[in-house]
């Protein structure tokens, strides 16, 4: 055995390091514990029941996938013909939290919220929540005509007080095309580093659009360009400027170098045409959205995973974490009455796994988003920027039952130079199937 030392930018974990690889460990378990169900009540050859293994193997290595996604469902039901294969299932997602020192007025942990000046009424809370509790539907198919196709429908219940039950994905995969409402081609959950609270990293993007997406494979290398329906958010007051309906698709693509399963290193870009109604100049414009993200998971150790990202753009306030809950894609312009502008901000995350078995492992995140407004446009209240820290521990006593305890600290700051701080303790149970 070595010892290996890892840190984050908060907090070092030291362990042993041996063994085979323990997530591809843990994916084995969780791909083999699953029965399937022919419709012509036949029984499955093993060299059958190990080809749809490998299929449903492949489901966890999805370019879009992210750590809280459910897992690929436990019963497969298969047409008569074996080629047409479904899987029902979903996860039963419990969280709770305790925040103290300064509670956030929210189920999500994200550093914009942190009121300041503090509210001696919520200096403490207690909270739960199922929000997070799926159901899905993938089937997988090959045709003789479109070859292997995959159709995939997910929703959401999002808590017991509002009790709503809402659409998450719906797509369609032919070949190397994606049609349908899927995660946006700016995005990467693959590179974001699992937490028990659902805000996850305050630089996180994960818009879900729907799309039309081209995304073909050479090798190591992958390509995707995609067009996008545009769901920016823009302030408007009604009297020197108001809204108009978008008429432009929003462009994504990418570019990425995976060297493994599940390893890889990703340059995405998005353009996104914003508008809105000059009611000075009495016409329709248009500013253009821009945003970059550079991010990467790897293993360069068996047990460790490693998460980074970083993103800058213009009028992508809408679809970064922390950025969402301060601004819009576009502000007015206080030196042009009837004009907009798309404000900055900028973000980074770094993130370390460690297994200490495949069924065991721990993990530390650091991120942190910045606004940029323009030169005399920023009031003293005005967000400046927003930190977060997590560390956590998650273990699956079986392959389909996971616990999961955190500890969150974060920090806000404004431009006046005042700042607070917050800290949650938190806890999760779940179960798919």
């Amino acid at each position: 055995m070595k010892r290996l030392a890892i840190s984050t930018l908060f907090m070092a974990i030291i362990c042993l390091a041996a063994g085979a690889s323990a997530v591809d460990e843990h994916l084995d378990s969780l791909s083999h514990s699953r029965q399937f169900i022919t419709t012509g009540g036949q029984t499955l050859s093993r060299a059958e029941a190990d080809s749809l293994t490998r299929v449903i193997y492949g489901f966890y290595y999805n370019q879009f996938r992210h750590s809280q996604d459910p897992d690929a469902p436990y019963f497969m039901f298969i047409s008569k013909e074996a080629n047409v294969m479904m899987g029902i299932g979903g996860v039963v997602r419990m969280r709770g939290w305790y925040d103290w020192g300064g509670a956030i007025p929210a189920n999500g942990f994200a550093p914009a919220l942190i009121p300041i000046p503090a509210d001696p009424a919520r200096s403490r809370h207690l909270g739960t929540s199922p929000s997070g509790t799926s159901l899905y539907f993938r089937l997988i198919g090959t045709n003789k005509v479109l070859g292997e196709y995959q159709l995939y429908i997910e929703a959401n219940f999002n808590g017991y007080s509002s009790r709503d039950f809402k659409l998450k994905k719906a797509y369609a995969q032919l070949h190397d095309f994606t049609v349908g409402y899927a995660p946006s081609t700016f995005s990467d959950p693959a590179a974001i580093p699992p937490t028990v609270d659902a805000q996850g990293p305050s630089n996180k993007i994960s818009p879900t659009a729907v799309l039309v997406r081209w995304m073909p494979q050479f090798g190591k290398w992958s390509l995707a360009i995609s067009a996008e329906t545009p769901d920016g958010v823009i302030s408007v007051d009604d009297t020197f400027t108001a809204k108009s309906s978008q008429w432009l698709p929003d462009g994504a693509a990418f570019v990425q170098y995976g060297w493994a399963s599940g390893q890889h290193i990703r340059l995405a870009g998005t353009v996104r045409g914003l508008s809105y109604r000059d009611l000075v100049a009495q016409r329709n414009r248009t500013v253009a959205g821009w945003g970059l993200q550079l991010s990467s998971v790897a293993h360069p150790w068996h047990p460790v995973t490693t998460y980074l990202s970083a993103c800058y753009g213009h009028g992508i306030g809408s679809i970064t974490n922390d950025l969402m809950v301060v601004t819009s894609d576009l502000e007015a312009d206080n030196n042009t009455p009837g004009r907009l502008y798309a404000t900055a901000g900028w973000g980074y995350c770094a993130g370390v796994q460690y297994n200490f078995t495949p069924d065991l492992f721990c993990s530390a995140q650091f991120s942190q988003t910045t606004l940029q407004k323009k030169s005399g446009h920023q009031l003293p209240d005005d967000y400046k920027y927003g930190w977060c820290a997590s560390a956590n521990i998650f273990w699956n006593p079986t392959p389909r039952l996971q616990l999961g305890a955190e500890i969150d600290f974060a920090k806000r700051e404004n431009q006046s130079g005042a700042h607070r701080y917050a800290r949650r303790a938190g806890a999760l149970v779940q179960f798919s199937f």
